[in-house]
């Protein structure tokens, strides 16, 4: 019978009118709402005006009878315009729903003479569908918000000249200045000026942040995702303090502020599991309910009464069976915590993920950037005897630039430090002279990376990598630094030239501020079970686990081991894991739920994660599990109050409770519900715990 439709996103990222109505038409197209004029409203309310004259009228003797007639008809016209259309609609495409049945049941009532009836029914059906109508426009309206907040016109600069440009006119290489107090147009690269920026519309941070211009613009543009995010920017947040020119990178299509449209309007189209279940139940209720009415209809012939009274008592209990509430409980509260996550800096994928993160038995984090800062520092160089430092960071930087991993790039940028003061005693201080090219560069998921330096192989990576390699083992000094180093609590990372075992690196990723306050927070939530996962020695992942709170870490696991692990755990509850969403990929996809942190800019976390936290805060998880939870009450809530007035009305009708009442109690049942669930656009939850 009643079903919602969600309007799809348009090719632009854009959301169709907000007021789209609880029982589309599947063209998109609301019929009540002309050039932003609520018409059904307007039609409701006239009905409601011309039926009280025409009752006023009929206790009035001396008049007429065509008088309070002519106005019983007129409301007819003004209430059964709009649901006459959309029945017409529904039934030439096969589909008998809750406006063909209000229309039959109120021509029912005429041909039995009930005029007065049947203009009450449809005043009430109108008016409370105008109404619903306008309560779920609230939330759309949450996420339409969302795509106004990127300015119309930019001021960028073009040969020589400032020019004010459309934000659709803008393209990649433009430079666009940003005064102080205005939004940011478009996703750049800050090229000049600092200032702190207010980016709570899109990754919910409610702490500015604070800019600067990019070192190395070329460098910077052939990997956005390396870039810092004080050098980013993103449309539609807001400039603070000073003036900047940002370096536009994308499309105003394909910002990250117009993805994230994109994708919650996508999301609203996604069922979730007891949407499913309601959508399952209405297949098998529907026909029943229909066969009992039929039945209703030929009671004359079994009790002692005129056809006119079945056939009222029929129309009747379709009203009153009739689902409206129950098909519209679940869609309702998804669409108000979708738009809620969203305007919190979190993008949920639809309503399984929103459900299935309040239901979850356990939650695995990745260590790297997910619990830790993600910013490794190299705090030990250990040789081995007969090499020098200065040798040991030549060979170990001129290999690991040539990485993307986060190790990596740390002993990249440390390391570079470091030979340089290295190589002060020498007057070598061109380090770009004295770190060599390497070339056949190999990287070994989990293991490490070789490549050929100078006619030679070099190897470095972790311990385990080389007692399977061909060559000598690692000297007995070198395995008593690395376990040294791991007891602390170090990565470690061991270089080997050809044959001769250069030294080892120890470094250390610390665990952010507010991990500890963070899964304190999840537990209070209900989640019991969190589990450290990671790539690093075990005795590295225990040391950070003791730190954060966490009581189980496991460690030394290859991107396939962290797959079959999330699969151990799926197998025994819903999971979710959090990473970020790249490197971690393909355990999140195992996962019941995947949660990306920081994919604010991020394309590969924001299409792989199933629950997408746009700010690199880790605070922002209790939130989102929360909002999933209240959520889940509040489907509950629907689903019993929906099926408790249906369980009322349908036996009240048959023992004769007028149309009018009944109305009266199955609108307000579908208002009801869907208050209910607006009430999580107003959710709060604190979203930082530093």
């Amino acid at each position: 019978m009643e079903s919602i439709h969600h309007e799809p996103a348009q090719p632009d990222g854009s959301v169709q009118d907000p007021s789209a109505k609880r029982s589309g038409t599947g063209d998109g197209h609301h019929h009540g709402q002309v050039g932003g004029t609520n018409w059904e409203l307007i039609f409701a309310i006239a009905c409601g005006v011309v039926l009280l004259s025409g009752w006023l009228l009929s206790w009035l003797s001396g008049l007429p009878e065509w008088m309070p007639m002519a106005l019983y008809v007129s409301a007819f016209f003004f209430g059964g315009f709009f649901a006459t259309i959309e029945a017409a609609e529904k039934v030439r495409r096969g589909r008998f729903e809750i406006d063909f049945l209000m229309v039959v049941a109120a021509v029912g009532a005429a041909a039995l003479g009930a005029w007065a009836e049947g203009a009450l029914l449809l005043f009430l059906f109108s008016i409370g569908h105008a109404l619903e109508n306008y309560a779920l426009g609230r939330a759309r309206q949450a996420i339409e918000a969302l795509a106004e907040l990127a300015p119309d016109r930019a001021v960028v600069r073009r040969d020589g000249r400032e020019v004010e440009v459309a934000v659709e006119d803008l393209r990649p290489g433009d430079v666009v200045l940003v005064k102080t107090n205005e939004r940011i147009p478009a996703d750049g690269l800050v090229v000049n000026g600092t200032s702190s920026v207010d980016q709570a519309p899109i990754t919910g941070e409610s702490i500015p942040v604070e800019k600067r211009p990019v070192e190395d613009l070329e460098e910077a543009l052939r990997d956005l995702q390396r870039v810092g995010p004080e050098h980013r920017v993103f449309a539609g947040t807001i400039n603070q303090d000073g003036a900047l020119e940002v370096y536009v990178t994308h499309l105003a299509s394909q910002s990250t502020l117009a993805r994230v449209v994109q994708l919650v309007s996508e999301a609203e189209q996604q069922k979730s599991p007891t949407q499913v279940f309601t959508d399952r139940f209405e297949r098998y209720f529907v026909p029943a309910v229909l066969v009992v009415d039929v039945l209703l209809l030929f009671a004359f012939l079994v009790i002692d009464e005129p056809f006119s009274a079945s056939f009222y008592r029929a129309m009747a209990v379709l009203v009153a069976a009739s689902p409206c509430a129950l098909a519209i409980a679940t869609p309702s509260a998804v669409l108000s915590g979708v738009a809620r996550a969203a305007r919190g800096g979190v993008l949920v994928k639809g309503g399984a993920p929103l459900e299935n993160l309040g239901r979850l038995s356990a939650m695995a984090f990745d260590k790297t950037g997910t619990l830790t800062r993600g910013r490794p520092e190299l705090t030990d160089v250990v040789t081995c005897d007969g090499v020098s430092e200065a040798e040991l960071l030549r060979v170990t930087v001129a290999v690991e630039r040539r990485s993307d991993h986060p190790l990596a790039r740390a002993i990249v940028r440390d390391g570079t430090v470091r030979l340089n003061e290295a190589l002060k005693a020498t007057d070598d201080t061109d380090v770009a002279r004295s770190v060599p090219d390497v070339s056949n560069v190999q990287s070994v998921a989990g293991r490490g990376i070789a490549a050929e330096l100078e006619g030679e192989t070099v190897w470095i990576g972790k311990d385990a990598w080389f007692d399977g390699e061909n060559g000598p083992p690692l000297p007995e000094a070198l395995r008593s630094a690395v376990d040294r180093l791991e007891g602390d609590g170090r990565t470690t990372v061991i270089v080997r030239r050809g044959a001769q075992y250069l030294g080892v690196l120890g470094l250390m990723d610390a665990p952010r501020e507010n991990a500890a306050a963070t899964l304190a927070r999840l537990r209070q939530l209900g989640i019991r079970r969190m589990i450290l996962i990671s790539g690093d020695h075990q005795v590295v992942a225990d040391a950070v686990a003791q730190v954060v709170g966490i009581d189980e870490a496991w460690g030394d696991l290859l991107p396939e081991d962290k797959v079959k692990a999330i699969q151990r755990l799926c197998s025994e509850g819903k999971v979710a894991m959090v990473g970020d969403g790249v490197n971690d990929a393909p355990a999140m996809a195992h996962a019941t739920v995947g949660i990306a942190m920081g994919a604010a800019g991020s394309d590969v976390a924001l299409e792989t994660a199933d629950v997408a936290l746009m700010g690199d805060d880790l605070g922002h998880l209790p939130f989102a599990v929360g909002l999933s939870r209240r959520t889940s009450s509040i489907i509950r809530q629907n689903l019993w109050y929906s099926l408790g007035m249906v369980a009322l009305l349908v036996p009240a009708t048959i023992l004769g409770l007028r149309i009018g009442f009944a109305v009266v109690l199955h609108e307000g049942s579908t208002l009801v519900v869907v208050f209910n669930a607006l009430r999580l656009l107003a959710y709060r939850e604190a979203v930082s715990s530093r």
